[in-house]
């Protein structure tokens, strides 16, 4: 396929992780524990950061969350975590951040929506105020457009402005436009006062799939400043899933985008790094980022009753997620790997022998063999109760003999 062009931007050093340029797409969350509660945040954020969200945000929305935030941090780095936490703040940021200098200098970036503080009002001495104390500890912003909450006296103006004119746009146009304009004056007001042009993060979130592709489209056309990427309220489950593919996919591979969310809404009780492995699948199969072997895996027919494969396939899955914190320290390399797990003799050679290992299984009436295939060769053949866990083995062996340190990348039949 051919070679994505990323728009250029500033490089925008967020704590330890680079955003922009030439830097790769990052995987971002947030929690949704009461910041206050310092033990949830902190393993909420633990797992997160395991799962491989790359930054992760907090909710800084009173005096107790503020006063959590350093506590959070030290926590954290004493666990050997070190992903920078990012601060939301709404309506009351100014207030916080100058009242509590260590939750400033504490967070990696701040995050302000123009729409909830003064910005565009009587005077925007409240969104100066977040952008000075940026500039005072030296972090990075990003200004997020949502339009749940988008500056609602810019918002008539421009319907107002629009209703006047021969010929009216849509209102969704205006309001599309409204976005564009609250990020770009904020980013143009927060570099008067004093913040960098390569501190700046831009993002401008909406719910609806198209109205994500076009937003974005105009505004990476507007300006150079990295942009975060992601629907507002993707929704839950697979609506979430699919809305959120659909709206990344076109951008990404236009090249817009240097940060993207998968914004989940879990189950009650559910796994938040559910939307972490969301936005790593989304960057894989764009073929923008690895972070675990593939396994492809076919769906079933008729010559599959059995649910042999679909087990192995879940298990093998499973296995591979276990393994990689481990594999990737020690098996540099390993998340390009491709395996397959197929189901009957139609298509199982063939996408077995285009997978760096892959595994056969017998469909109704064939043969009670498996056969698995090594970079495209026949390896072995597997036979009787213990297929699985020979299969594991020969999967381990593939790992250590062709990404361990000195990997000969020849696997020799046992």
């Amino acid at each position: 396929m051919p070679d994505i062009v990323r728009r250029k931007t500033p490089t925008v050093n967020i704590g330890n992780v680079r955003v922009g340029s030439d830097a790769p797409v990052v995987v971002q969350s947030m929690t949704n524990t009461d910041t206050a509660d310092i033990a949830s945040t902190v393993r909420q954020v633990a797992a997160l950061a395991r799962a491989g969200s790359e930054i992760v945000r907090v909710t800084v929305n009173n005096d107790a969350a503020a006063q959590a935030v350093p506590f959070i941090v030290d926590t954290l780095a004493s666990e050997g975590i070190h992903v920078p936490i990012v601060g939301d703040f709404h309506y009351n940021g100014h207030l916080l951040l100058k009242k509590y200098p260590g939750c400033a200098r504490a967070l990696a970036k701040y995050r302000i929506n123009p729409g909830n503080c003064s910005i565009g009002r009587k005077d925007d001495d409240n969104f100066r105020t977040m952008i000075e104390c940026a500039v005072e500890n030296q972090k990075p912003v990003r200004i997020g457009v949502n339009w749940g909450s988008l500056d609602q006296a810019l918002l008539t103006r421009m319907m107002d402005e629009n209703a006047r004119l021969a010929e009216p746009r849509e209102a969704r146009d205006v309001m599309i436009e409204a976005m564009l304009v609250s990020a770009l004056d904020s980013a143009a007001a927060a570099e008067r006062y004093g913040l960098r042009h390569d501190q700046i993060i831009l993002s401008a979130k909406v719910s609806g799939v198209h109205d994500l592709i076009d937003v974005y489209r105009l505004l990476a056309a507007r300006c150079d400043y990295a942009l975060h990427l992601g629907l507002t309220e993707a929704g839950m489950g697979m609506k979430g899933l699919i809305a959120s593919t659909a709206g990344l996919a076109p951008l990404l591979l236009d090249g817009i985008g240097d940060t993207i969310r998968v914004s989940l809404t879990p189950k009650p009780g559910g796994d938040r790094t559910e939307e972490v492995l969301a936005a790593q699948q989304i960057l894989q199969s764009l073929n923008i980022r690895s972070f675990a072997p593939l396994v492809t895996a076919c769906p079933g027919c008729g010559r599959t009753t059995s649910t042999f494969f679909q087990e192995l396939a879940q298990q093998v899955q499973s296995y591979l997620r276990d393994s990689m914190p481990a594999w990737r320290q020690r098996f540099p390399g390993v998340e390009e790997m491709k395996l397959a797990v197929m189901g009957c003799v139609v298509n199982g050679p063939g996408e077995s022998k285009h997978a760096d290992i892959g595994i056969s299984l017998p469909g109704t009436f064939e043969d009670p063999v498996a056969p698995v295939y090594v970079d495209g060769r026949l390896f072995v053949t597997l036979r009787g109760d213990h297929i699985v866990e020979e299969f594991q083995k020969i999967l381990d062996e593939y790992v250590h003999t062709r990404y361990g340190a000195g990997a000969s990348r020849e696997l020799v039949e046992a």
